[in-house]
């Protein structure tokens, strides 16, 4: 249940940031050049401005490759403009990114040095700026995963004192991010549910978590903040202030709005294609059924059981492979273990449906177990949309949506995952 305050979410942010200084030795942002944290660094640079606070702080810029040329040039003049209270680490190493585009090779690797060649940008200038013939992070290796990376570095930034870590993340973008903030099984400093404990010393904190799209631009119209100006071209494209997304082309989310970089930035739209296999296939059908989140029809003449198995017959074997593999885990899961089903649902389940008279452990302990002995072909109810039931259809969509990784069957990636989808870019790229 959200609880509000007698303050406007800026006097909410500003709080939050002196509690930040008040009770951490060294502090950092992570900035992407995007929107929400370009207003965290904002707030931040205010603060330290107006309190002449001496200690620089520091400026993590993950640089992708794949991204925009105005959106370069904003975290260019944010980094340059303000030298004299930041630390930045403009990080271009080979990191391995999702590639939600194609179902050869379901990752794909920016600054690999092999592929220099078909590099979307050069190499960016400045002392500032990290590679691989300057790198300072012990803990680093070729193709380590984005999510690890930021984590591990926030330790080696940390250097064993209390470190705070500021991310521009807001609860009404998603769900995921509205539950990290309100998670009860984290740990947070003092109580502040905007708080979470990372590691040992290192907390992740949200400032502007409570912040709607809307309160973003009237901040930066009202301070007269500098922005990325990638935003107004967004716009001018008819892309609604709710859907403008900044990070890199192929992942799950981004490749909705690929065929934008087509329009935005034809120069870089060429080098886009040319850098990562199916970047044109998302270009085609971005927005479409396959790729967006539009309705999948079922063909003529066929179930959704039968479909799924039409569309694993059409995949590479490796790839067919890591679906069966999941597909089964899932369909064990709702076997054995089920799922906890709120009570007014049960009367929509379907006749495959085991309603169990033990509840759940987990959240409110209120709601009943739910098996499964057979799967249902589809249901025409929200169970699906809600994942209280499993289904034929939900397998489905995950092929046709090239999700990998299952997330729409609530899986995460595993780490045995993370090494054989390594084998499989490994693969393709010596064929």
């Amino acid at each position: 249940m959200k609880t509000y305050l007698d303050i406007d979410v800026y006097q909410a942010a500003a709080e939050r940031i002196k509690f930040v200084f008040d009770n951490f030795e060294k502090i950092y942002v992570s900035f992407s050049g995007g929107k929400d944290s370009a207003i965290v660094l904002n707030l931040l640079l205010d603060y330290i401005k107006s309190n002449s606070i001496q200690k620089k702080l520091g400026v993590l810029f993950v640089d992708l490759e794949g991204q925009y040329k105005l959106t370069i040039e904003y975290v260019r003049q944010m980094i340059e403009g303000n030298l004299d209270y930041i630390e930045p680490y403009w990080v271009c190493l080979p990191l391995n990114l999702r590639n939600a585009v194609s179902v050869y090779n379901p990752f794909w690797c920016c600054w690999e040095s092999e592929c220099k060649d078909k590099w979307v940008r050069s190499m960016p200038d400045g002392k500032y700026v990290i590679n691989e013939n300057n790198n300072p992070f012990w803990f680093f290796r070729r193709r380590m995963e984005f999510e690890e990376f930021v984590v591990k570095f926030g330790e080696w930034y940390s250097g064993g004192r209390s470190t705070a870590c500021l991310v521009g993340i807001r609860s009404d973008e998603s769900l995921n991010r509205f539950r990290t903030i309100v998670s009860t099984s984290k740990q947070t400093l003092d109580g502040k549910q905007w708080t979470t404990r990372i590691a040992s010393n290192l907390y992740n904190v949200y400032p502007i978590y409570d912040w709607a799209t809307q309160d973003v631009w009237v901040a930066n119209a009202k301070f007269n903040w500098p922005y990325n100006k990638l935003y107004d071209m967004f716009y001018r494209a008819g892309v609604s202030i709710h859907n403008m997304r900044i990070c890199q082309p192929y992942g799950d989310d981004q490749r909705i709005g690929l065929n934008l970089f087509r329009v935005i930035e034809p120069d870089t739209w060429a080098k886009i294609v040319n850098r990562v296999s199916g970047a044109n296939f998302g270009n085609i059908y971005c927005g479409n059924k396959l790729l967006g989140y539009r309705k999948v029809q079922l063909p003529a003449g066929h179930t959704w059981r039968s479909y799924t198995k039409l569309l694993l017959e059409s995949l590479p074997p490796e790839t067919a492979a890591n679906y069966k593999d999941r597909f089964i885990k899932f369909i064990r899961f709702w076997n054995k273990h089920g799922a906890a089903v709120r009570k007014e649902y049960h009367d929509l389940l379907p006749k495959e449906a085991e309603v169990l008279p033990q509840k759940s452990s987990r959240g409110h302990k209120d709601k009943h177990l739910v098996r499964y002995r057979k799967i249902p072909d589809s249901l025409d109810n929200d169970l699906e949309q809600r994942r209280c039931a499993p289904t034929w259809r939900r397998m489905a969509t995950c092929i046709l949506k090239n999700d990998h990784l299952c997330k729409g069957l609530s899986f995460t990636q595993t780490a045995n995952q993370i090494e054989r989808q390594k084998e499989l870019i490994e693969k393709y790229r010596r064929l």
